[in-house]
């Protein structure tokens, strides 16, 4: 603007005094488009007439009309196929509005109503339900060639590892399935959907660790539904009775995130049945973690198990945890049914790379074994 005023100035001779033809009067010059030049002195007369105080008041307001004069504005659209990877899925009855909202969730697009937009302008574009390989930050263009690229197109599916817990299961619900956080937290409130046992409180361990299939049809419900069926079946395969189910799902959630090698399971599960049957807590930092709401660990600080406020706290509260602290599978379920035989009542890793525990029957052996473990981390520095 400040360049288009100085030019407002015009004639030959700028702002000194013109030269005259002594021929006398000069010809009246020849009207110039004045349009962008009058704008642009309009936009530099608001400036200075607000002043610098005020000027990051004014700022936003001229940026709007320099952008209104020029064509230009902010980019409301990523540009080129984007960069890493992520699977988004359209559900079945998904209009073009639900997937211009997927894309944009899912960080594929910059804008929902850019690629709608795009999409109205191409009405020969059909959507079918399905999971498909995009990549975040794409263009408009790109993510809906994306879409009808038939090589796209993926089977997706939810894979459930043992040991997982609620919460990480519902984000997968809404990164692979298309859910909304909203539906998923929802249906996983609703216990009445799922015909479980009177005093279950929470869906956590009644999801049977297992892949299942992106179906684009089925709501979060459904897709709870099929894991808690799924568990339902490996129970009553295992021999548990339905009056026993929440119990074996509370013991087998915390054997499955405090074992290691698949032969330790059902030694495992004897060392916290003889805690249980003396009285004795089961001090197990797996449940201490999760009432403090870390799924991703078992081990605890001093404060933390002192707090008995938290009620997972299994060294300050005797028996069983209230409720499950993870998904338990197959392996865990059959060790607390079948159970080894044996007297210990305490057990330590003690070697971390080959999962090597040490069951012992006394505190005295127990702390053989321990000093064995800290020797084992004085020689491997990397593991501490």
């Amino acid at each position: 603007p400040g360049g288009a005023g100085d030019g407002g100035r015009g004639g030959r001779g700028g702002r000194g005094r013109a030269s005259r033809s002594p021929r006398g009067p000069r010809e009246p010059r020849p009207k110039r488009r004045r349009g962008p030049l009058i704008a642009g002195i309009v936009i530099v007369a608001v400036v200075l007439a607000v002043g610098v105080s005020a000027y990051s008041f004014a700022a936003p307001k001229v940026q709007q009309l320099v952008a209104a004069i020029s064509g230009s504005q902010e980019p409301d659209d990523y540009s080129g196929d984007g960069t890493s990877k992520v699977t988004i899925t359209i559900k079945q009855g998904d209009i073009g509005e639900n997937v211009a909202a997927t894309l944009q969730r899912s960080g594929v697009v910059k804008d929902s109503k850019v690629f709608y937009k795009l999409l109205l302008a191409s009405p020969d574009v059909q959507f079918q339900p399905g999971s498909y390989a995009l990549k975040k930050k794409m263009s408009s263009k790109a993510a809906l060639a994306a879409l009808q690229d038939k090589d796209n197109r993926v089977q997706a599916s939810i894979v459930i590892p043992e040991g997982t817990a609620l919460k990480d299961i519902e984000a997968g619900m809404v990164s692979k399935a298309g859910l909304s956080a909203a539906e998923v937290s929802a249906a996983a409130k609703d216990l009445s959907a799922y015909d479980l046992p009177a005093n279950t409180t929470t869906l956590e361990g009644w999801l049977f660790p297992a892949t299942y299939p992106i179906n684009p049809g089925w709501s979060a419900t459904e897709y709870f539904k099929s894991m808690v069926d799924t568990m339902k079946e490996h129970l009553s395969a295992a021999g548990v009775a339905e009056a026993d189910q929440e119990r074996v799902i509370i013991f087998a959630s915390l054997v499955q995130k405090e074992a290691g090698l698949a032969a330790d399971y059902p030694k495992v599960a004897r060392v916290f049945q003889n805690r249980l049957d003396i009285d004795m807590p089961l001090q197990s930092d797996a449940t201490v973690a999760y009432g403090t709401g870390n799924t991703h660990r078992v081990t605890t600080t001093d404060a933390e198990r002192k707090d008995a406020s938290n009620k997972y706290n299994t060294y300050v509260h005797d028996g069983l945890p209230p409720a499950p602290i993870s998904n338990p599978g197959d392996i865990a379920i059959k060790a607390v049914t079948n159970m080894a035989q044996g007297k210990w009542l305490y057990f330590v890793t003690v070697n971390l790379e080959t999962g090597e525990t040490v069951f012992s029957d006394t505190y005295a052996q127990h702390l053989v074994a321990v000093d064995q473990f800290q020797a084992w981390l004085r020689a491997h520095p990397d593991y501490q």
